[in-house]
C-alpha cells in the first residue's frame, strides 16, 4: 500500500523558482502547474496525493485532478491545520505519510506524529528529475566515462573514416575482360 503524500500547495509555489515566476503573473496557472507536476511523478504508484491550498470559502472544498486530491481550507482556517488534520487520520487509520513543507509547525507536528517530513525543494526536485530509466542511462554513461578515461567531446569510432582521392569520385575503369 503506498504513503499518504501531503503538500503544502503554496508553501511549494513560493519556494520553487519556476512555480514563482508563474504565480507573479496568474496564481491559478502556478496551481495547475504544480498538479500537473505531481500527476506526472505520481501517476504510476500507489501513493495518494493530497495537495491542500490555503482557502477563503465558507466550508472546505475538495476536488480531485487525475488522482490528485486537492483541497481549499474554509476561510480563516490554514492549510496547515488542514494538514495536521489529515496526517493524524492516516496515522490513526495506519497509513504511511510522507508531508513535503517549509513550516517549521507543521513540520513538527507531522513528525511527532510518526510521518516523513520533507522539505519543498526535496520535492521540486523529485518533480524536475530526469525519469528513471534516462538517468540511470546517464549514470551508465558517466560510468562509462570514467572507467575507460574516454573524454565526452571528442568523437570515437571503430572504423577510420574513408580516404578521399583527389580526383572526388572514382572514374570506371577502361579495361574490358
Amino acid at each position: 500500500m503506498g504513503y499518504e503524500i501531503l503538500v503544502d500547495g503554496y508553501n511549494v509555489i513560493k519556494n520553487d523558482p519556476s512555480l514563482h515566476a508563474i504565480e507573479v503573473k496568474n496564481l491559478a496557472a502556478a496551481r495547475k502547474q504544480l498538479i500537473d507536476h505531481l500527476v506526472r511523478r505520481y501517476r504510476h504508484t500507489p501513493h495518494h496525493v493530497i495537495v491542500v491550498f490555503d482557502g477563503d470559502g465558507a466550508s472546505e472544498q475538495t476536488s480531485h485532478d487525475r488522482r490528485i486530491r486537492i483541497i481549499f481550507s474554509h476561510y480563516g482556517q490554514t492549510a496547515d491545520r488542514v494538514i495536521m488534520r489529515l496526517a493524524a487520520e492516516a496515522r490513526t487509520e495506519g497509513r504511511e505519510v510522507e508531508m513535503f513543507s517549509n513550516d517549521g509547525e507543521i513540520r513538527a507536528e507531522v513528525a511527532r506524529q510518526g510521518g516523513s517530513v520533507r522539505t519543498t525543494t526535496q520535492l521540486t526536485s523529485q518533480l524536475n528529475a530526469a525519469p528513471r530509466d534516462v538517468a540511470l542511462r546517464a549514470q551508465h554513461r558517466m560510468k562509462q566515462i570514467r572507467d575507460y578515461g574516454l573524454d565526452p567531446a571528442k568523437k570515437y569510432d571503430d572504423e577510420p573514416e574513408p580516404r578521399r582521392t583527389k580526383g572526388g569520385k572514382k572514374k570506371p575503369s577502361r579495361h574490358k575482360w
